[in-house]
């Protein structure tokens, strides 16, 4: 088990069908006691509740709204005092939305930037102090490859943009917290298959997509949970600043 004895914070994880769920599930397999945290604490707790207990203890659930710092602030604290101490930080929450340049609103761009990259650094900020005290850690962060290619399918150009300051951001604090031990790296999928993606997709549109696919299919949760434990665990024990795309080849550069 690559995290036995490791402790994860994964924001954005209720979804039953999403990225978060799907890495929380795979940590736990891998030894380690996961905080979900979502918007929602019941979703939460529900969602902790369904993954088995590790060896150090019963997995968590709380609530936190990664747009306000003091709900971040909160939430690590309850962490912490369940957990004892907090070895992984996954910044996995964010939220789409499928407009054009000239539709983006002023309400929109705050919104999708605030969930998306503020929320990386609310949380960072709130679980790094920590960190540093506890001898270091790995914390991964959310990108997508809309912020490398210039927008998505689901995603407007707000979005993209969001995305892409959050590669900076992430390089930016591998630069300064890697001599306390903290490795910071970012993750950048291309279409996966969640809830936020299911039953938009047409039979037409699927196939289309798929041309430009080299792998011939689109990504599962699991594709890029996997890339998660690899940055968590130690096999990455030399990665910082790094950009890991999980897209099948829809963009190679």
């Amino acid at each position: 088990m690559l995290l036995k004895g490791k402790t994860a914070v994964i924001s954005g994880a209720a979804s039953k069908r999403g990225i978060g769920r799907a890495t929380a599930e795979l940590f736990a397999e891998h030894g380690a006691r996961v905080a979900i945290l979502d918007l929602d604490e019941a979703a939460s707790a529900e969602a902790a509740a369904s993954i088995a207990a590790v060896e150090g203890g019963a997995h968590l659930g709380v609530a936190c709204d990664v747009t306000a710092r003091a709900s971040c602030d909160a939430a690590i604290a309850r962490v912490i005092d369940a957990f004892g101490k907090i070895d992984i930080l996954i910044n996995n929450a964010g939220i789409t939305q499928p407009v054009k340049t000239l539709d983006i609103t002023g309400e929109d761009w705050e919104r999708i930037v605030a969930v998306n990259m503020t929320g990386v650094l609310n949380l960072s900020q709130s679980t790094i102090p920590h960190m540093r005290g506890n001898g270091g850690g790995s914390i991964a962060c959310m990108s997508s490859v809309s912020a490398q290619r210039g927008g998505g399918i689901f995603g407007g150009p707000h979005y993209s943009a969001a995305k892409a300051g959050v590669l900076g951001l992430a390089k930016a604090m591998a630069r300064e917290f890697g001599v306390d031990g903290i490795r910071v790296n970012s993750v950048t999928p291309g279409l996966i298959q969640t809830d936020i993606t299911g039953g938009k997709l047409t039979d037409a549109m699927r196939a289309d997509i798929l041309k430009g696919i080299p792998l011939n299919r689109l990504g599962d949760a699991r594709d890029v949970a996997n890339i998660y434990l690899f940055l968590a665990s130690d096999l990455s024990s030399y990665v910082t600043g790094a950009v890991i795309d999980v897209n099948g080849g829809m963009l190679i550069h």
